[in-house]
């Protein structure tokens, strides 16, 4: 349905503990109609990436804020008017103080200039437009729960970071900058103003003033700066600024290795039986579902019902205390463009969900993911996460835990290796088998090895005893 009015497309609300976003695309620029919920723009916050649907049908007429910036939740970002109004941009012009009012300061001024009061220009009445208030509270800057997080881990006074915000307010990307260039150095070139201060005992006070003072001396020249670091742009270098998303990264990486103690354990599992279902099965999915079974799949239906006698490896630490669940929140990695992000939607439920339903929640996840239609409540509440760099060939690894849970599983190639197994006689002999190793990394604050050792032994059973009973 197309607007009457204009209306204001503003920063969303994408999840509870996100408080700023970053423009990464406009989808319309100024000028072009746009329908009601279709794509107008695409933003990036530090937990998901995803386009943000037009409020209204009409026309774009006002871009306010550009690619790349980042802004409050809140913060109006365009203008959608009415079908025929982006031909009249002058129509808005009336925001002006009104006509009148400036008439009358201009009569006000000239009466008071004819009555000797002074210079007074007609346009000096200053406008009655209270400046914003400054962005304190007590003394205190006001910054949001994300940029406070981020100064208190690295030791940072808000009060030092200038705010490039609305009213100065500090922003995210600010106090990242200035973590990043450090606290402004102290000058070291204030001792050279001596030499400025000796003109002044020159002059004997028994001059007679009518003396012409000597010339000063050109003070002496300032030694050149040490470079604190290498200039930008060296030959052979490429600067690329990081994204919402890649700081985001960043930051929950870096914070889970100073949070949680991490340890890895791997374990090896023979993926025959795995590798014959997938086969029989593989068609008939396709055909009738759309979805392909992988073996991440497969991995994954085991790990849920494997979670259920572990539930530590299912928990996580909350201050003192031990939290465990009666279900499971599963988290997939899943890689963007070009690798140069990554994003874990959440399978909510999946204790609920059959071979079927596990393969389905994981391909519609990704898609989404890639296509940027994730939900900020599709990438919150995870209870245990699966990282399955094993699609590029790698056999092994040591994954970083998502937190605040207690562990991640890494799932890797399938690959054929001879394999000693025992023939129908009970005799061991060398055989070529499926084999994909496994590892899990756990916050050993709260897992201990023998726990890990037992999960990853349970999970290697249900897989190479895979039977009809766990489709």
């Amino acid at each position: 349905m197309a607007t009457t009015q204009a209306i204001d497309v503003v920063m969303p609300q994408m999840g509870v503990s996100v408080s700023e976003g970053t423009i990464t695309k406009w989808l319309k620029q100024e000028g072009e109609s746009v329908e009601a919920d279709e794509p107008l723009l695409e933003i990036s916050t530090d937990k998901v990436d995803t386009e943000v649907p037009s409020p209204g049908s009409g026309v774009l007429q006002q871009i306010v804020v550009p690619e790349g910036e980042t802004v409050d939740v809140g913060t109006k970002l365009a203008v959608i008017a009415p079908e025929g109004a982006a031909e009249e941009p002058a129509a808005e012009e009336p925001e002006r103080p009104p006509e009148p009012a400036t008439q009358a300061a201009a009569d006000e001024s000239m009466a008071h200039a004819s009555e000797g009061v002074g210079d007074v220009a007609p346009s000096a009445p200053a406008p009655e437009r209270p400046s914003a208030p400054p962005p304190s509270e007590n003394g205190k800057t006001f910054v949001s729960p994300v940029v406070a997080r981020i100064a208190s881990e690295h030791g940072v006074d808000p009060n030092q970071v200038q705010g490039t915000g609305a009213g100065g307010r500090v922003t995210k990307k600010d106090i990242l900058a200035f973590i990043e260039s450090g606290p402004p150095a102290p000058a070291e070139a204030p001792p050279e103003p001596a030499p400025a201060e000796a003109p002044e005992p020159a002059p004997e006070p028994a001059a007679p003033p009518a003396a012409a003072p000597a010339p000063p001396k050109p003070p002496p020249p300032k030694p050149e700066p040490v470079a604190a670091e290498p200039a930008a742009g060296q030959p052979g270098e490429i600067l690329e600024p990081m994204n919402a998303m890649r700081r985001g990264i960043a930051e929950h990486m870096r914070r889970s290795l100073d949070t949680a103690a991490h340890v890895t354990s791997a374990i090896e599992v023979d993926m025959s039986k795995v590798v014959a279902i997938r086969a029989k099965l593989k068609k008939e999915y396709e055909a009738s579902y759309g979805v392909n079974p992988t073996y991440l799949s497969f991995v994954a239906r085991a790990t849920v019902e494997n979670l259920r006698d572990y539930p530590w490896i299912n928990g996580e630490i909350r201050g003192d205390q031990i939290v465990t669940r009666n279900f499971v929140n599963l988290g997939f990695a899943v890689e963007l463009a070009d690798g140069k992000g990554l994003i874990v939607p959440v399978l909510k439920n999946a204790e609920t969900l059959n071979l079927l339903g596990i393969a389905k929640g994981v391909t519609d996840l990704a898609a989404r993911a890639r296509d940027k239609k994730l939900l900020p409540e599709d990438v919150q509440g995870g209870t245990f996460t699966i990282t399955n760099p094993g699609g590029y060939g790698t056999f092994h690894g040591t994954p970083v835990i998502s937190q605040p849970q207690a562990a991640i599983l890494g799932t890797y190639a399938v690959v054929k290796r001879p394999w000693v197994v025992q023939d129908e006689q009970g005799e061991d002999v060398i055989a070529i088998r499926p084999i994909m190793n496994l590892t899990l990394t756990y916050d050993h604050r709260l897992v201990d090895g023998a726990l890990a050792g037992r999960f990853l032994r349970d999970l290697r059973e249900k897989l190479q005893s895979w039977g009809q009973d766990k489709y």
